[in-house]
């Protein structure tokens, strides 16, 4: 199954958790994937090596997605080597405090939203211009359930997410005559390296409220990005989906 044959995907984070799955999924229907990553380049090079010897085609691609001048550069390489970006996967993990506000310094909140809005911000604008020219683009961003529903000490991620939701939702409207899509993959919990400092109880609670009766896997979000990056989503833009299991919070 090639459906994204011929296309060429940018995935942000790609070298663990939701981002490598999704750089798996996105080559095994036919994408080349530049794997993106700032400091875990063996995982990195692993997803790349898993791609190459399942007969697909990729790449890493180093760069801090806060810092415009590194993505320019690796964008850079990936045209000069494959062509444009067709697809975008927004997930990079930013760090966040896990505290209740009132136990929180602006800083501390400051730091989250920041992060977190400079590297969708950074990313939308290095690729879309571009996409704008040839008329075509899928841009998918990773957002979370805590940007709806409240969960205790998420403040700072939720607060980031809900932030970068609004962003997508604005960033859909002014590209969609362009024949661009953006679009929103919200899952709740998942088990990454990143919520590894999540309590196991909490854990556990989490998963006896969801009806499928555990929380995530990265595998479990990569079918719902490989759709918004495909034609069978042409139609579809500033949506969000949520991947959680069919647990309702709200």
């Amino acid at each position: 199954m090639n459906r994204l044959h011929g296309k060429v995907a940018f995935v942000s984070g790609g070298g663990r958790g939701i981002g490598a799955a999704a750089a798996l999924e996105l080559a095994r229907l036919g994408a080349k994937v530049a794997v993106n990553y700032v400091r875990q380049a063996e995982s990195a090079q692993a997803v790349v090596d898993q791609i190459r010897q399942a007969g697909g085609e990729a790449a890493l691609a180093k760069a801090d997605v806060l810092d415009p001048e590194q993505v320019r550069e690796a964008l850079d390489s990936i045209r000069a080597a494959w062509g444009g970006i067709d697809i975008l996967v927004n997930n990079a993990h930013m760090s966040f405090v896990m505290k209740p506000v009132l136990g929180m310094q602006w800083e501390e909140l400051a730091q989250k939203l920041n992060d977190e809005m400079k590297a969708a911000f950074t990313l939308t604008q290095a690729v879309l211009p571009a996409m704008i020219e040839r008329k075509y683009g899928r841009m998918i961003y990773v957002s979370s359930n805590a940007a709806d529903t409240p969960v205790p000490y998420m403040a700072a991620h939720g607060s980031a997410k809900a932030a970068l939701e609004a962003f997508v939702k604005y960033v859909a409207l002014e590209s969609a005559p362009y024949g661009v899509t953006a679009n929103i993959v919200s899952p709740g919990l998942v088990e990454t390296e990143a919520s590894s400092v999540t309590p196991e109880a909490v854990k556990q609670q989490i998963a006896a409220m969801t009806p499928m009766q555990r929380v995530a896997l990265p595998n479990d979000l990569s079918g719902a990005i490989a759709f918004f990056a495909g034609e069978e989503s042409r139609f579809v833009t500033g949506s969000c989906m949520k991947v959680n299991g069919g647990i309702q919070m709200d």
